[in-house]
């Protein structure tokens, strides 16, 4: 689950990772009512979750009511990486001396968790990485020592911070790493991790990615929800259980394992068509599972084909193709579905489509060709 700006900065909060104060507002008027209670200067910020905010127009700093209204007014309704705002953060305005980079994630390579710090933050982050890399220093934490102080303090001090900024730079971390672990979060991110021209560090912005696999721990994450401008299709997958991300082509993609989801993904692509969505279904291609598939891309407009692609390794193609049988039965279909089966028993799976020959449905030997087949409908179809 990926947290928005505020609801990171709550959540740093709950650790003791100093933020600014700020309010959450969902109309015009709660931001104006919300900025008088702060105290301007204030910064009126798009929540959605995706990059590039500030570049988009989505934060703004206001010096009284009037350009408080003006820029609430501008920012509700923005399209922000196709994400559009529905909600706004109003944060007191911050002096910032210097803009430092701090996170925690797994490397899984290393089988350790990984601190990553540097005295060069801000929204080019990304672009440091590439041109400098020396500006980003790193450490690994054993899971089982944890990080102390003085671990974090060596680190701040060889990312090349203020020294002013470091003890201070150094007690975050230590509270960041907190929170990752005992927050069961997959990934912390404070860019920027701010000195003040007072001399104070600040979390100004915050990214946080909860961990799906540890939410039985958390009820409380309920509560952590985005309101949101959320995909009406990937609210409905997440409720039927299923592996699911919007995507704006026009071939509906269901497969049974996420490698095989992307590569179907890449050959639709590969053929000159476009997927609308990924869609795993995991091991499960019984005729529930399969029909609350059909149900998720059925409410896509914008889709002209469905194409299932299913291997059988664990999984039965009769047991599939019986499945898919009862499923269209129960979802009124507004798009023809190429099906390709190949695996367990694929023979004995053709026959029953064979003997049935279903409406709509258009089976197809292998991968590429069924891509073909369905980019070819596609185009006919729009």
């Amino acid at each position: 689950m990926d947290l928005v700006e505020y609801q990171g900065k709550q959540y740093f909060a709950r650790y003791g990772i100093p933020v600014s104060d700020g309010r959450v507002a969902d109309t015009v008027e709660e931001a104006v009512a919300a900025a008088g209670e702060i105290g301007y200067p204030v910064v009126v910020k798009a929540q959605v979750q995706v990059g590039g905010r500030g570049k988009a127009g989505g934060v703004k700093l206001a010096a009284d009511e009037i350009e408080t209204r003006h820029y609430a007014s501008e920012i509700l309704g923005l399209a922000i990486g196709g994400h559009k705002v529905r909600r706004l953060w109003v944060e007191s305005a911050t002096d910032i001396a210097a803009e430092y980079y701090a996170s925690f994630t797994l490397d899984r390579a290393a089988k350790k968790h990984v601190a990553i710090v540097s005295a060069r933050g801000g929204i080019d982050i990304e672009q440091v990485a590439a041109t400098d890399p020396q500006a980003i220093v790193s450490m690994h934490v054993d899971p089982l020592d944890g990080l102390d102080h003085d671990a974090a303090r060596q680190l701040a001090g060889r990312a090349g911070l203020d020294p002013r900024a470091v003890e201070q730079v150094a007690a975050v971390l230590v509270d960041l790493y907190r929170c990752y672990v005992e927050g069961d979060a997959d990934l912390v991110e404070i860019n920027p991790l701010v000195l003040t021209a007072g001399g104070q560090v600040l979390a100004l912005d915050a990214k946080v990615t909860l961990d799906d696999d540890a939410a039985f721990r958390h009820p409380e994450w309920s509560a952590l929800e985005e309101i949101g401008d959320v995909d009406p299709r990937e609210r409905l997958a997440r409720e039927r259980g299923l592996q699911y991300i919007g995507l704006d082509g026009s071939v509906g993609i269901i497969a049974n394992g996420a490698g095989l989801a992307m590569s179907t993904l890449d050959v639709v692509n590969q053929v000159g068509g476009g997927a609308a969505n990924f869609l795993d279904i995991g091991g499960g291609a019984n005729a529930d599972v399969m029909a609350d598939a059909l149900e998720v891309i059925n409410t896509d407009p914008n889709v002209q084909v469905i194409l299932v692609n299913i291997f059988g390794g664990i999984v039965r193609c009769d047991d599939v193709a019986r499945g898919i049988l009862r499923a269209i039965e129960e979802v009124k279909l507004s798009s023809p579905i190429v099906l390709r089966l190949d695996g367990t028993n694929s023979t004995e799976a053709r026959k029953i489509l064979d003997d049935r020959r279903p409406a709509g449905v258009i089976p197809e030997l292998s991968m590429i060709s069924a891509a073909k087949r369905a980019v070819e409908i596609a185009g006919e179809r729009r």
